[in-house]
């Protein structure tokens, strides 16, 4: 069996790290070179960078820190943030990304999961997908969370796996920054109708959520605020795995 990952997630506002609570109520966490740096040191599998205000103010990704955090870490670093084109794929796999994350783009232009998958190769298209609960259902959400698409989640999740994408990147706006747990259900929905891994994004509080998310399908847990504000260090995590006899890379 594959080893499970942990990722630590670095949300990047004008240069700093930020965390809010479904999507809102932001406040800085740190300097996103010097994170990165730690969780690395730590023995994060992964590192995910997003910019979550390229995307609703029309600009790139911080290129320079992009640069500056690939030059610090060598583990896999996933990117996003505005990501409209392969010509902006190109420039941040140029800048020291391993995977692109694609969000907002991709429902602008589903089209631009199969170009990019065949240009650059599935393993580095990373679709992530932002939903939140309407009824028994949950919709699409882009703009950094700002704006409602209509469309099913589960259904537009299978379609991206289908047009190529190499991973989803899950995120529950219910969840984020609660610290109440992942929502198991779409994470489990997720794994279970799709050939691709499923990363759980949104709400640990625990290492019991994070273990729920790896016995709900998920093949990776990204995390946040535990890990920002120092509520967990990444061996705890680790070894709580371990415990629990769910594969992981040892620290």
């Amino acid at each position: 069996m594959l080893s499970k990952r942990i990722i630590p997630c670095l949300d990047v506002d004008q240069g700093r790290v930020v965390k809010g609570t479904n999507f809102v109520e932001i406040k800085d966490a740190g300097d996103p070179v010097e994170l990165a740096a730690l969780y690395y040191e730590q023995g994060a599998d992964e590192l995910c960078f997003l910019d979550i205000t390229a995307t609703h103010e029309a600009r790139k990704a911080t290129y320079k820190v992009i640069e500056a955090t690939a030059r610090q870490v060598f583990i896999p670093l996933t990117v996003g943030g505005g990501v409209n084109s392969c010509d902006d794929i190109a420039r941040l796999l140029q800048a020291g990304a391993d995977k692109v994350g694609i969000n907002s783009g991709a429902v602008r232009n589903p089209g631009l999961i199969d170009e990019a998958a065949n240009k650059f190769g599935s393993q580095c298209i990373v679709a992530a997908v932002d939903v939140k609960r309407h009824g028994g259902n949950w919709n699409v959400y882009v703009r950094g969370g700002r704006e409602d698409t209509g469309k099913d989640g589960v259904q537009w999740i299978k379609e991206l796996a289908d047009r190529g994408a190499g991973e989803i990147l899950l995120t529950s706006m219910d969840a984020d920054g609660t610290k109440a747990g992942y929502d198991l259900e779409i994470t489990k929905i997720a794994s279970e109708q799709t050939n691709v891994p499923v990363i759980a994004s949104g709400g640990a509080g625990s290492l019991e959520h994070i273990i729920e998310a790896f016995n709900a399908g998920a093949d990776a847990a990204l995390l946040a605020s535990l890990l920002h504000f120092k509520e967990l260090t990444i061996a705890e995590i680790k070894q709580a795995m371990t415990a629990a006899k769910i594969p992981s890379r040892l620290v």
